[in-house]
């Protein structure tokens, strides 16, 4: 099993972005189509991360340090994608000069984004009609502390 990650481009990549969260997102999940593309997707630095050289996942950070639409296929999961995507999207952030980063995370994820370093910071809201709770984490000056 070999999982890498790398920088994606929304023009160059759009299409393996979009397969992936229409299946996690849109299928899976039952958010609305019209509401999980957004003004952000030409201007976030997206990411993907690959499973034996088939992209599984993906995630995008804004310039605001904002890490959103995390997404992993559901055949991949169990094998660490998530994390290491996140610690990437982490490290991309900190070598870009951010000092911290912050997401909206679905409530039952809030565990997984815990063991990642993130704080849970008020209180639960809806989006897309699903629970979440917004989570911040400070970035450290070492890659170990993704």
């Amino acid at each position: 099993m070999s999982l890498f990650v790398r920088l994606a481009d929304w023009n160059a990549d759009h299409e393996a972005i979009r397969r992936i969260r229409e299946q996690v997102f849109i299928e899976e999940q039952k958010v609305p189509a019209d509401i999980e593309w957004d003004e952000h997707e030409t201007s976030a630095q997206h990411f993907l991360i690959f499973l034996n050289d088939k992209p599984v996942g993906t995630g995008r950070i804004t310039g605001d340090g904002k890490i959103g639409r995390m997404a992993v296929l559901a055949g991949a999961r169990g094998h660490g994608a998530g994390l290491q995507l996140l610690k990437f999207i982490c490290g991309f952030a900190r070598a870009e000069g951010q000092k911290s980063v912050y997401l909206n995370a679905q409530c039952q994820a809030e565990p997984f984004y815990e063991k990642a370093g993130f704080a849970k910071e008020g209180d639960v809201f809806a989006e897309a009609g699903i629970p979440h709770v917004r989570m911040t984490k400070k970035l450290g000056e070492a890659a170990e502390n993704a």
